[in-house]
């Protein structure tokens, strides 16, 4: 079974290798070839989308957002009945869309969004939120199983990015409450380390929290999920809960990773969002 795996970025990479590393051809393509290259062991570099989709069985999409994955996909131009895993996290509006392109080519469509960051996707951790045809589950398993530790099947496709949205909701909340709490701690003249000494081992622990709160001290914020891409997901969960859903959280997220970016630290990893609550730049 072939697989063309187009973006291999911070997540991307990872996955594509362990997919090869599971015993399944792998062609992967990106648009900078240079996030490319070190993958030239374990699959094929492929010159284009549409050489990397010739003849494969199952198409792969990990990229930034809704319109980049729409022109990888229109580039790729794979054959009817190619089963497609589009595994980015573009929202409601783009899955849709998605899923109609999709439907016009004669291509199988699985909204299948991942949940974890670069280490996960290092160590196939990561958790699939799989939704499309049922039908589809046993071609896609074997690329579920490579990168994963747990796939949840969901139903029709679309709510795989449907229960994507709500975990980001989950976790850019608890970064950013991380954050608050140790710039408080600071502001209050304690010691920030404090707030993660107490929550350590009762009832409010929460690793994440031991994860991210360790970079804001440090301030060394090495990219497991750029602040870039982390405002692309919380415009997202606050785009999604339009006017059924006070999402102030999200909002208060939002906020502070945009001012990150517009610091110029969207390149570093989330956490680096404590810059903004403690207003340092």
């Amino acid at each position: 079974m072939t697989v063309a795996f187009l973006g291999t970025g911070i997540m991307g990479a990872p996955m594509a290798a362990n997919i090869a590393k599971a015993g399944l051809d792998v062609r992967v393509w990106n648009r900078t070839r240079e996030k490319a290259e070190p993958l030239a062991d374990v699959a094929t570099i492929a010159d284009s989308a549409a050489s990397a989709a010739e003849g494969a069985d199952i198409l792969v999409t990990m990229l930034a957002d809704g319109p980049a994955v729409a022109e990888a996909f229109e580039a790729a131009s794979p054959a009817s009945g190619t089963l497609w895993l589009q595994m980015s996290t573009v929202g409601l509006d783009w899955t849709d869309r998605l899923a109609a392109t999709a439907e016009q080519a004669g291509v199988v469509f699985v909204d299948a969004p991942v949940l974890g960051t670069r280490q996960p996707a290092e160590q196939a951790q990561l958790q699939v939120l799989a939704s499309g045809p049922e039908e589809a589950r046993p071609k896609a398993t074997p690329v579920f199983d490579a990168v994963g530790v747990k796939t949840q099947w969901l139903g029709p496709a679309g709510r795989g990015s449907r229960l994507k949205l709500v975990m980001n909701a989950w976790v850019l909340a608890l970064t950013n409450g991380t954050a608050e709490s140790l710039g408080l701690a600071r502001a209050l003249g304690l010691d920030p380390a404090l707030f993660l000494e107490t929550i350590e081992g009762g009832g409010l622990d929460v690793g994440y929290a031991h994860v991210k709160g360790a970079a804001m001290l440090s301030g060394e914020y090495p990219a497991a999920f750029p602040a870039g891409l982390a405002a692309k997901d919380a415009r997202l969960v606050v785009e999604a809960a339009g006017d059924d859903v006070d999402v102030a959280g999200a909002k208060a997220v939002l906020q502070h990773l945009e001012a990150a970016v517009e610091a110029g630290h969207g390149d570093e990893d989330m956490a680096a969002l404590y810059r903004a609550v403690v207003k340092e730049r």
